[in-house]
């Protein structure tokens, strides 16, 4: 057989173009970039996750909370406490004035600039691997292939308990990470509707049925399915009717799967992270579940306490579990609820051996929840069947799911700490007060604390609000005034004239009819003052500390004395470069306004101050 040779080549120029060769190559690209990034992000949070290693924070509710059947709580130290002195932190100064910048806000916008420049970085490389060297118009599978590269990214940051969650550190959790779940799912229906518009366009074109065979009918129902759940994701509908949009969410991407993988045969790469991504989320919550015993007790129309018994670790301050509650018919229902008090390692509130929670009337399942609570009451108070039973507890039975999220910033790392809430918003910052001061003050420093100066703000609409969490606050508040190194200011703003008679007398407060500017309270926060309290207010304190403990009346005069030289002690602290933390929780406008004060903060002083670091928690889904 004679040898022509080698064939010849097809220019170029003349080649034909193979989606189905070139398109998975844009595929890998692109789960390569953003593999990268999410890889530049876990090494970024590399110092912070090692901090939460050594202080034992880093796993803490991996396996959800747990029960001490010993009973053990802190012991308080008899230590003379010591504030370290340290220079100022330049470096960490200037790096904390970079990042505020990315912490400012626009007015009736979900992402701050830091979050925006991340979305659009993320659907500038989609639409650069969608048309770069692409011959959409003729064949736009290109679209198609990328729709699918997106899964595993919405799935990673959508699921609950994620691997890069846990790697990025504490205060990470998933409700930090959702908006990119929000933004991939639209870059994949960005990519799904540029495919099916064009393959629809040249079906018209050259007369072909759109209908018919079993790849344009599942690929057609494929996208309507997508289409049902970006329409029903839009905030409006989720927030007015979450619950269906959370069936529709899971059902949705259930058929969706199914008719993708009808569609095409190059779909099944990119089910199967997805699903383990899932697999995962749905393991480790089943370690997380947990089913106890519980007591409701209603302050009033508008909040109910929930106390969970037995639960002595497994959560840390400011995180939150989906608590689903046994009682009428709302059994099927669960809702993320703050827990409101430290661990018993870390509080101050006595008999803390609880898990609490406050949930307020503002919804169909927490207005039921406070009627079942207050009708309860008033039957319990009825019986009397017990003399011993306390008919304020109305005993229940809950399941709960966690703890997620919580803090990312360590208030013990910066000398003076804003905590700044809205409305039931202060079950956060409660939670965290009650932390740093039991840190502080209760078990001496041992983790080198630096926090001195704390203003905790509560903006409410009434004064009756200040009842739902006055105890918890009073007995901060009373173990502070003991302290000679660590000043706490507590100021709840009232927006109406209600009733000031309601106003409980918790130590170093004050009470003021009128919403404060964020910018402000971070200014004189920072700013040392320039004289002692007045001698009315040194005199509350000192009849504050009197009737907390066992002193006799005759000894007021020295317990004055004695917290005069313990507040001259605390004012030398103030200014000296340790950094500022500032933590928000609350509604929307509340939320802004604190990132704009302190990007604005940060830019100005962020160096002087030795940094301003920023968590918030917003209320609203």
């Amino acid at each position: 057989m004679s040898d022509f040779g080698t064939p010849p080549e097809i220019p170029t120029a003349l080649q034909q173009y193979n989606s189905y060769v070139e398109d998975p190559k844009w595929q890998r690209k692109f789960s390569t970039v953003w593999a990268i990034t999410v890889a530049i992000a876990i090494v970024l949070s590399a110092r912070h996750f090692i901090r939460a290693i050594y202080q034992g924070r880093a796993f803490t509710g991996l396996f959800g909370v747990s029960e001490d059947s010993i009973g053990k709580s802190y012991t308080p130290m008899n230590v003379e406490e010591k504030v370290p002195i340290h220079s100022k932190r330049r470096i960490a100064g200037f790096a904390h004035s970079v990042l505020a910048l990315f912490s400012w806000t626009l007015p009736g916008v979900e992402l701050n600039f830091g979050q925006m420049i991340i979305v659009g970085g993320y659907l500038a490389t989609v639409l650069i691997c969608i048309v770069m060297k692409a011959e959409l118009v003729n064949n736009p599978n290109r679209a198609g292939f990328l729709a699918l590269a997106q899964l595993p990214v919405v799935f990673l940051f959508g699921t609950k308990n994620s691997i890069v969650s846990l790697l990025l550190g504490p205060g990470h959790g998933y409700e930090k990470l959702n908006y990119i779940h929000r933004w991939s799912g639209r870059g994949l229906f960005i990519g799904a509707a540029v495919h099916g518009v064009l393959w629809i366009r040249n079906h018209l074109q050259y007369g072909l049925a759109i209908l018919g065979s079993q790849k344009e009918t599942s690929g057609v129902a494929a996208f309507g399915l997508l289409c049902v759940i970006v329409l029903t994701s839009l905030r409006p509908i989720r927030r007015l009717f979450y619950q269906g949009f959370w069936v529709v969410h899971v059902l949705g991407y259930v058929a969706f799967f199914v008719t993708i993988c009808y569609h095409t045969i190059y779909a099944s790469p990119w089910i199967f992270p997805p699903l383990a991504f899932y697999g995962l989320d749905i393991l480790l919550r089943l370690f997380r579940y947990r089913i106890k015993d519980a007591s409701l007790t209603a302050v009033d129309q508008n909040m109910t306490i929930i106390n969970i018994h037995d639960c002595d670790a497994g959560w840390q301050a400011g995180q939150h579990v989906r608590l689903r509650v046994f009682f009428s018919n709302r059994i099927f229902e669960s809702h993320p609820l703050t827990i409101l008090n430290a661990p018993p390692s870390s509080s101050c509130l006595p008999n803390n051996r609880s898990m609490t929670l406050a949930a307020r009337a503002c919804g169909d399942w927490t207005r039921a929840l406070n009627s079942y609570a207050l009708g309860e009451q008033e039957r319990l108070d009825n019986n009397k069947l017990n003399e011993k039973l306390d008919s304020t507890q109305v005993p229940v039975h809950v399941m709960i799911d966690g703890p997620y999220g919580g803090s990312s910033v360590d208030l013990g790392e910066y000398e003076s700490v804003l905590l700044i809430a809205g409305g039931s918003g202060a079950t956060f910052t409660i939670g965290l007060l009650d932390d740093i001061v039991a840190r502080c003050v209760k078990l001496g420093r041992k983790n080198g604390e630096r926090t001195r100066r704390i203003e905790f703000a509560w903006c409410i609409r009434s004064f009756a609000c200040i009842e739902w969490f006055s105890p918890m606050l009073m007995e901060i508040a009373n173990i502070v005034a003991t302290s000679s190194s660590l000043d706490l200011h507590i100021s709840i703003y009232v927006t109406c004239l209600c009733d000031p008679s309601a106003v409980p007398p918790i130590p170093n407060s004050d009470v003021t009819v009128f919403r404060p500017s964020v910018t402000t309270l971070l200014r004189e926060l920072v700013s040392p003052p320039e004289s002692l309290p007045s001698q009315a207010h040194l005199s509350a304190l000192s009849t504050s500390k009197s009737h907390s403990s066992d002193s006799h009346s005759n000894e007021d005069d020295d317990a004055e004395e004695d917290l005069e030289k313990c507040m001259k002690s605390k004012l030398q602290w103030v200014g000296l470069g340790g950094g500022v933390a500032v933590c928000a929780s609350g509604p929307e406008s509340l939320i802004r306004e604190s990132q704009n004060a302190v990007a604005k903060m940060g830019v100005m002083r962020g160096v002087e101050l030795g940094g301003v670091a920023l968590h918030t928690e917003l209320f609203a889904l």
